[in-house]
């Protein structure tokens, strides 16, 4: 226990564990949005968008992750392209766990029955329309096991960018080390909050299908709520 008090170690692994997790959220939140675009290009009917879809989620997905940090670190400063460390480390995370999102949600869309996509395109709903309101939304139900193992291994893929300037945690254990602390307790230290991230992760995407749920109940309440109110106002304008 006395490692967290000594010579400032405990600002060191908090200032480290919240880097991490910030690290995390908006690498996180890049890899959502870019691969849900991702999945719906894999399934376009455009060939050239489909074909741009599988060619990005072969490169980044057969890629290892360290050799996207070298490639963003190193070879997009020489194209002028200039960011911060912590920038870089998250456009590589997030690009990199895009096309496994893609592909998760990809296999998601496969689960719903072609006719449901038929008949909304026989009401005159157009290829986004059908995505957004009928494909995804059932697609969502069946992805919810995989898409938590992708984002659960996201933090500890993190660890990565400690070698590049960025002061999460694994550059903490480097720091720990440094002063000669015995390797084992460093572990323990370390260890301890990618367990607790990778666990509010878990926890998160378990409630979250009961969280839409609640939320779609809400929405419809207000909207149910707000009808009579509209047709009250009409009347009096009358």
């Amino acid at each position: 226990m006395d490692i967290l008090f000594e010579h400032g170690n405990f600002a060191l692994l908090r200032d480290g564990f919240l880097q991490t997790v910030e690290l995390s959220a908006l690498a996180a939140l890049l890899a959502l949005l870019l691969g849900t675009l991702l999945a719906a290009f894999r399934v376009s009917p455009v060939p050239v968008l489909r074909a741009f879809g599988a060619v990005w989620v072969t490169v980044f997905r057969n890629t290892p992750l360290t050799l996207l940090f070298l490639a963003a670190v190193f070879t997009l400063p020489r194209l002028d392209v200039r960011f911060s460390p912590f920038t870089f480390a998250v456009l590589a995370l997030g690009f990199y766990t895009a096309a496994f999102v893609c592909e998760v949600l990809r296999s998601g869309i496969n689960t719903v029955p072609l006719g449901q996509a038929e008949a909304a395109r026989s009401l005159g709903m157009t290829f986004g329309q059908t995505l957004r309101l009928v494909i995804l939304p059932q697609a969502a139900k069946t992805v919810m096991g995989p898409m938590s193992s992708v984002f659960i291994a996201l933090p500890r893929n993190s660890a990565i960018a400690g070698a590049f300037s960025v002061a999460e945690l694994f550059q903490a254990q480097a720091s720990l080390t440094d002063l000669g602390y015995p390797i084992v307790l460093i572990f323990f230290w370390v260890a301890l909050p990618y367990l607790a991230i990778s666990a509010s992760v878990g926890v998160l995407f378990h409630y979250l299908p009961q969280i839409a749920l609640a939320a779609g109940r809400l929405v419809r309440g207000l909207s149910e709520r707000g009808t009579p109110v509209r047709t009250e106002t009409v009347e009096a304008n009358q």
